[in-house]
């Protein structure tokens, strides 16, 4: 017999002993019923949002925890072992309260610096290699990403609710899927190429390092990028919560297989295949510079520019590896909690504030690539001012173009006065 249907019933029949502990119980699983119900669709936006597994583990020991309290006497909550009881703390809630102004920072430093980026490859083809093919497209997928997170800047500011559409909830959540994979298979492609030009040489020398053979690779890398991307296109939407009033743009798989066959695509397309080749790559590279064996490949000023650009890939790798290997360590150990290999509060809290952490330090890598360009990439550098020299130049023959065509009016207008 239930006892939210036929309290009333079970209410007649009980005794006068039992009836405030029939009380207790009655109107502790009413609260139960109702907090978990709010509780639900809190849990449910945080996951569709991006925030699966920190509102995943909160539901499951909230409702365990408060099943026991709410039906039973106190005497009985005060008997729970102590890894029943975990105390969480709310820094989880301080670290989400300070992402819009780091996503900002974020979103104006990485607009700013992968446009001037984009620039000097732009106006300085003439110099250009495979590798500024790849590293120009590494700055394009970088600054769409960062170009798309004032859309949740706002959203998050609002509790989430998405004002823009669900076309823009489909486009947005679209680009900065597409960020991650095309970053990382750019810079393959880059460690690869640094790769043949100083420890091959001889196959370096082939059609496979044709301008023309890179930008097709590259087109490629971005087909593929928009695949990896489809579930965002698919299952992305925008549904009203009446419990929290408001809109949000959410992903719904239809069941938790697309869930589990995308992330291990992305696992393995995204970190486990490019890894390996990355750290082959690097590898050889940093031993054909310590080994000085550049000289070998070509005696003339040529070598000095590998040897400088391959230091800058160098430098890059090692960014994007140490923003994002983070992300990964953390999405393992989830999956270990998830499935009961580690667990204690600790652990618990551990991953709810690191899952955000290491989230904002990945996307951090999109904004840091353009300042690594001019800090540690000479040839960058000389290239960049060129460019600025350029615009200055073109600024001040355009003010001396309207200044002649200035003093050529008035002359002629003072002679049509005469």
């Amino acid at each position: 017999m239930s006892i939210l249907d036929y309290g009333d019933v079970l209410y007649m029949h009980a005794s006068s002993q039992s009836l405030h502990a029939l009380d207790t119980v009655y109107h502790g699983a009413l609260r139960f019923i109702t907090g978990l119900k709010v509780l639900t669709h809190h849990c449910e936006l945080y996951e569709r949002v991006g925030w699966s597994s920190l509102s995943t583990r909160r539901l499951q020991h909230w409702t365990a925890h408060q099943m026991v309290y709410n039906w039973s006497s106190p005497s009985m909550d005060e008997a729970l072992p102590a890894e029943d009881k975990c105390n969480h703390t709310e820094a989880w809630e301080w670290v989400y309260s300070m992402q819009p102004a780091y996503m900002s920072i974020i979103c104006l430093l990485g607009i700013v610096g992968n446009a001037f980026v984009l620039c000097v490859f732009c106006l300085e083809r003439r110099h250009g290699t495979v590798a500024d093919i790849y590293l120009g497209n590494l700055a394009a997928a970088d600054l769409l990403m960062v170009s798309c997170l004032p859309f949740w800047v706002v959203a998050i500011m609002q509790q989430f609710q998405w004002p823009f559409g669900k076309l823009m909830c489909r486009l947005v959540n679209i680009v900065i899927g597409m960020n991650y994979n095309c970053s990382v298979m750019f810079l393959t492609l880059v460690s690869f190429d640094r790769y043949l030009v100083l420890a091959r040489p001889l196959t370096s020398r082939g059609g496979s390092r044709r301008p023309a053979w890179a930008i097709g690779i590259c087109l490629g890398v971005w087909l593929v990028g928009g695949l990896l991307s489809l579930p965002a296109l698919l299952f992305r939407s925008v549904q009203f919560f009446s419990e929290l009033g408001v809109e949000a743009c959410y992903l719904a798989y239809p069941h938790d297989g697309w869930r589990l066959r995308y992330n291990l695509t992305v696992n393995i397309i995204g970190f486990l295949v490019p890894v390996p080749v990355v750290t082959f790559c690097s590898y050889h590279i940093i031993r054909v510079l310590r080994d000085n064996q550049a000289s070998r490949i070509r005696s003339t000023a040529a070598a000095g520019t590998e040897k400088k650009a391959a230091q800058l890939v160098l430098i890059v790798l090692a960014a994007f590896v140490l923003c994002w290997l983070p992300y990964q360590v953390v999405i393992i150990l989830d999956t270990l909690f998830h499935f009961k290999v580690i667990s204690s509060c600790n652990w618990e809290d551990a991953l709810d504030i690191s899952t955000q952490l290491a989230t904002y330090l990945g996307y951090s890598n999109s904004s840091l690539n353009p300042f690594l360009y001019v800090i540690v990439g000479k040839h960058f550098k000389q290239r960049a001012k060129a460019v600025c020299k350029q615009m200055m130049c073109f600024g001040k023959g355009r003010s001396s173009y309207n200044a002649v065509n200035l003093n050529s009016t008035k002359k002629y207008t003072d002679s049509t006065k005469v």
